[in-house]
């Protein structure tokens, strides 16, 4: 069967992307480690000792860095629907968050800990039509904000992968409502063309 034209330019640029390229050298699982290398560079989100959830995980590229960012006195917990082979220094949960059965994991797991910092790089199986797509993937973020305002410590800081379009401005005004500063990032990793931002949050003003 041939390829669409859409998947062929992605398979193209994807064989052809550094960051690919480079992610195999540095044996990361994910182009998408260079995005949150980055934005911790610039906004300081992740320190050693520090409490981690990672939403969306798989296949771990966030994960991966952030296990030796935090180090032994602090700990990464990560979720996704799809499996994530294991990681030193992350606990992995797999399922959907949103169910109940989830959701207890993942606050047995937390243990009544103050989290410090929730993140997600999660994006829906695209459909290839922009308005149901852009749907799903604000419909994910408002999951991970829902979650984030459930475990943070105040003072705890936010990052999400968010698709500009419908719902992005009241989505940015509602996450400015919980956080003390917010900055918007593009990452020199993200494809130019794609219309995802990351929005980073700090100073969780608690509920």
């Amino acid at each position: 069967m041939a390829r669409s034209k859409t998947s062929a330019r992605w398979l193209n640029e994807h064989v052809n992307d550094k960051y690919v390229k480079q992610a195999q050298i540095d044996g990361y699982r994910s182009r998408a480690s260079y995005k949150l290398i980055e934005i911790n560079e610039k906004d300081k989100l992740i320190k050693p000792g520090m409490f981690a959830l990672d939403l969306g995980s798989a296949p771990g590229g966030w994960s991966q860095i952030m296990g030796p960012w935090v180090g032994a006195k602090g700990k990464v917990i990560a979720s996704d629907i799809l499996p994530m082979d294991t990681l030193a220094d992350v606990e992995f949960i797999q399922g959907d968050f949103t169910e109940d059965e989830v959701f207890e994991q993942i606050m047995a797991a937390i243990d009544g800990n103050p989290v410090d910092v929730v993140v997600s790089d999660m994006a829906p199986n695209l459909s290839g039509v922009n308005a149901v797509d852009q749907y799903a993937s604000m419909y994910l973020v408002e999951l991970a904000l829902d979650m984030a305002r459930r475990v943070l410590k105040t003072g705890g800081s936010f990052c999400a992968k968010v698709f500009q379009g419908v719902g992005y401005d009241e989505y940015l005004a509602d996450v400015r409502s919980s956080f003390s500063k917010v900055v918007i990032r593009k990452p020199a990793a993200s494809r130019a063309r794609s219309r995802e931002v990351y929005i980073v949050a700090k100073g969780f003003k608690g509920e």
